[in-house]
């Protein structure tokens, strides 16, 4: 778990000493670590055993990506570098911060705000290079967000509480997880 969280700390500060003073560069750095967060935060659900995990947050990245490319091929919105019109929101900025969020509320802080600056180093860079306006970034940040918000559960080994509001009912949801060892 320790050398998880510090992993995803590495990564960014790696990432970010590879000559980042060009926008290319900077891309190429956020093309990378919008890999690499996913893939970590997936790592961390196989090593802590959380299947149940997996599937929110499976659940909640193609939630995300469908929200996110449902947008940018009903919006008509030109990328700052005119390549296309394919800008809002931000795909790769939905999916880091989707990604972030889950860790924050499935695992702690400990795991989200290594995986935030992660998440927002994305998300900066994808302005930087010129490939989306600032209010992409931001509607792909809250895209991310929300979808882990709606999925994701504590993972707990204990008790857990969670507020429920749905069709006028409002409540405490209490569970619990038995294990077999």
């Amino acid at each position: 778990m320790y050398r998880l969280k510090h992993l995803i700390s590495l990564l960014l500060l790696s990432t970010l000493s590879l000559h980042a003073d060009t926008q290319e560069n900077m891309a190429t750095a956020g093309d990378v670590l919008v890999l690499l967060l996913p893939t970590a935060t997936y790592a961390k659900t196989l090593y802590e055993g959380d299947g149940t995990g997996a599937v929110q947050f499976t659940e909640s990245l193609a939630t995300t990506m469908a929200v996110t490319f449902t947008l940018k091929y009903s919006i008509d919105a030109e990328r700052p570098n005119g390549e296309n019109s394919r800008s809002f929101p931000s795909g790769h900025t939905s999916s880091a911060f989707s990604s972030a969020t889950f860790l924050q509320l499935r695992y702690g802080w400990e795991y989200g705000v290594p995986a935030y600056a992660v998440a927002t180093f994305v998300a900066w860079s994808r302005v930087y290079s010129d490939h989306h306006y600032t209010r992409d970034v931001i509607a792909g940040a809250a895209i991310g967000a929300v979808s882990s918000y709606i999925f994701t559960d504590a993972y707990t080994k204990g008790v857990n509480i969670k507020p429920i509001a749905n069709n006028g009912i409002y409540g405490l949801r209490l569970s619990t997880t038995f294990s077999s060892y």
